[in-house]
């Protein structure tokens, strides 16, 4: 199951560990969702799901400077009997020392973040929606072409490569070549990015590995980008029949994803990098709402009707 670990956390949060006494490289996260728990600190404790990390406010911390010690003992023990990951207090806001004293010795870490509650909350949401996003790997090079993101893919040895460095030499950016890791972000993104081992390296035939930051600059290179067009590279096939206006959109799925893709079949002569910078600038056109393919057709239809009316 994908998981955060708590340590990293608390390093990519800049939090501060109030329970420096409590073991947490051990502690896990699974889901990115989080809670803030009002209902729990007034009683409540149907549906309380514990496995989510815990954010106290100033509501919530005001709620609980009101009661009294008895009911504060009450009401920070049956929270802190629940498994819960970790509780993070923000704006600085400074835990009772009875919550702090149970904490340690239920185990249960408290963190401390300078941040106001809402940028926090949609800050650690956003990251752990990345890091635990559902995943696959699949075969192909990404690059980042005019701010698109291209997957090309082919079989083994057809030029995928090739042509990813010729677009990083137009000035373009290499996110990953060979294995592309794709992770599900939302129903409508799909975010692409290089295993650890293989980042910012290029495997040419005939050469070897190629690193590409080094030889090109930190400018030529991306860790991360959206994946919005797929470009299939297939060996010629003259029996075969190609889309030569483009009026139909052809999908490819990933992680049930739909992204646009285009086949491309390759021989002698063509220029790939330039073909796949054409196709980024065409599918970035269309998002903005014009269609060369569509305006052509309008043209053709409006020739005609004139032709008929003459």
């Amino acid at each position: 199951m994908p998981h955060v670990k708590l340590v990293d956390i608390i390093e990519k949060m800049k939090l501060v560990n109030l329970t420096p006494e409590i073991d947490i490289n051990d502690v896990k996260i699974t889901q990115p969702d989080i809670n803030r728990p009002a209902l729990q600190l007034a009683g409540y404790f149907e549906h309380f799901d514990a496995t989510r990390l815990q954010i106290i406010g100033f509501v919530e911390f005001t709620y609980m400077e009101s009661l009294s010690q008895e009911r504060k003992k009450e009401v920070f023990t049956e929270l802190l009997s629940y498994t819960i990951p970790a509780i993070v207090y923000c704006r600085e806001l400074q835990p009772d020392p009875m919550l702090l004293e149970i904490a340690v010795e239920k185990k249960v870490p408290i963190l401390m973040t300078k941040k106001s509650t809402s940028s926090f909350m949609s800050e650690i949401i956003r990251w752990q929606n990345v890091k635990l996003a559902p995943c696959i790997s699949v075969h192909g090079v990404l690059v980042d072409v005019f701010g698109e993101g291209v997957l090309i893919t082919g079989e083994s040895g057809i030029g995928k490569s090739e042509a990813a460095l010729e677009l990083i030499k137009r000035g373009h950016r290499l996110v990953t070549d060979d294995v592309v890791e794709i992770r599900k972000v939302s129903d409508d993104t799909l975010i692409g990015s290089a295993p650890d081992i293989t980042k910012h390296f290029i495997e040419l035939r005939g050469i070897g590995i190629v690193d590409v930051k080094t030889l090109f600059g930190v400018s030529s290179v991306k860790d991360t980008q959206s994946i919005d067009l797929v470009i299939k590279l297939e060996d010629w096939n003259k029996d075969k029949e190609y889309d030569r206006l483009g009026l139909q959109e052809e999908y490819t799925e990933y992680l049930g994803n739909k992204i646009v893709c285009h086949n491309i079949p390759i021989r002698p002569g063509r220029n790939l990098a330039v073909i796949c910078e054409s196709a980024a600038v065409n599918h970035r056109q269309k998002k903005m709402g014009y269609n060369a393919a569509q305006e052509l057709y309008s043209r053709v239809q409006n020739s005609l009707a004139k032709k008929r009316e003459d």
